[in-house]
């Protein structure tokens, strides 16, 4: 079993780094609604939060979503990720994209030497438990469970229960600790929506969906939207829409009527811009993020704020 940091075996916690809280963070006016009838001119990026939305608190799940690649899936849940770890939670992050596994490149998991590997394939073919395949990145508080090609296996293999895998394993984690091990699960989902995303939906308690401001993303909300649904009924009711991220956004005709129409589709759900930022993505090259690599972005602030409002930051780890 992969020893936790911090105890005997494992990693110093004092060995790893600690992400910076933000020295001057760029915030967004938050409203309650879009101004729709303001010119073009006055038209400036706001966060949406509707009047009944309120924080979660931990243990959280969240599953990153969206069909359609590069919509900013593992950066969101970097980003994320990082947010809450400087606030002081503890977070594990699951990769669950057997594409390029950008999410393990991008953290780089520190594996023991001797031991063989463990994976996120490993826990749907119940090779391992979640503990054992769960691994420190260098980042105090960020803890991720990798993946490679192999996941892929889950798709066409298709093991018996593998709908529920994931959120059984994340049951058992908590049975075998006597509590959540961390504050936040974040699960960086596959640009599909096949058996791995329908495994990381039933484990969530809330889907977060960047769309990428110029792409096509918003053509595949209506299958996400009929996924989600589907999970809700099938394996998890208790599963909802958290946040819509507009990501690479900048100031277009474009980019308003994707604000109005995200904000139409989800009435009640808080809908955050993060700023295109060209510094911001030279970040995965460097191992490091956002936050760290840097911090001044505009990048780094929209991820803290809308990492507030997802989750009340009173009571960290």
């Amino acid at each position: 079993m992969t020893t936790p940091p911090g105890e005997p075996g494992g990693p110093a916690e004092g060995s790893r780094i600690a992400l910076p809280p933000l020295e001057t963070p760029d915030r967004l006016e938050v409203v309650a609604a879009w101004p729709v009838d303001a010119p073009y001119q006055a038209w400036r990026p706001q966060v949406l939060v509707p009047g009944t939305h309120t924080p979660g608190r931990p243990p959280r799940t969240f599953a990153v979503v969206n069909q359609k690649g590069g919509a900013g899936k593992t950066t969101t849940a970097v980003e994320l990720a990082a947010a809450w770890a400087a606030d002081g939670y503890r977070v594990r992050v699951i990769d669950a994209d057997p594409q390029e596994a950008a999410l393990s490149a991008w953290l780089r998991p520190q594996h023991p030497e001797g031991e063989e590997p463990r994976s996120l394939r490993s826990v749907f073919f119940e090779e391992c438990t979640l503990a054992e395949a769960t691994y420190p990145t260098r980042f105090e508080g960020i803890d991720v469970v990798p993946s490679g090609l192999d996941l892929a296996r889950v798709e066409y293999e298709r093991p018996v229960g593998a709908e529920k895998a994931v959120a059984a394993a994340l049951a058992e984690d908590a049975e075998d600790a006597g509590s959540a091990r961390y504050d936040v699960t974040l699960i960086d989902s596959a640009p599909s929506l096949g058996l791995v995303t329908v495994a990381a939906l039933a484990a969530a308690d809330e889907a977060v969906v960047p769309l990428r401001v110029g792409g096509l993303d918003v053509m595949g909300m209506a299958s996400l939207h009929k996924t989600i649904r589907s999970v809700q009924r099938m394996l998890n009711p208790k599963l909802r829409v958290g946040m819509v991220l507009l990501t690479a956004w900048d100031k277009s005709g474009l980019a308003r009527q994707l604000s109005e129409r995200v904000a139409e589709d989800y009435p009640e759900v808080p809908v955050v811009p993060v700023r295109r930022s060209v510094r911001a993505s030279e970040a995965p090259a460097a191992g490091e993020p956002v936050r760290s690599w840097a911090p001044e972005s505009t990048v780094a602030s929209d991820y803290a704020q809308a990492a507030g409002l997802l989750l009340a930051r009173e009571g960290a780890a």
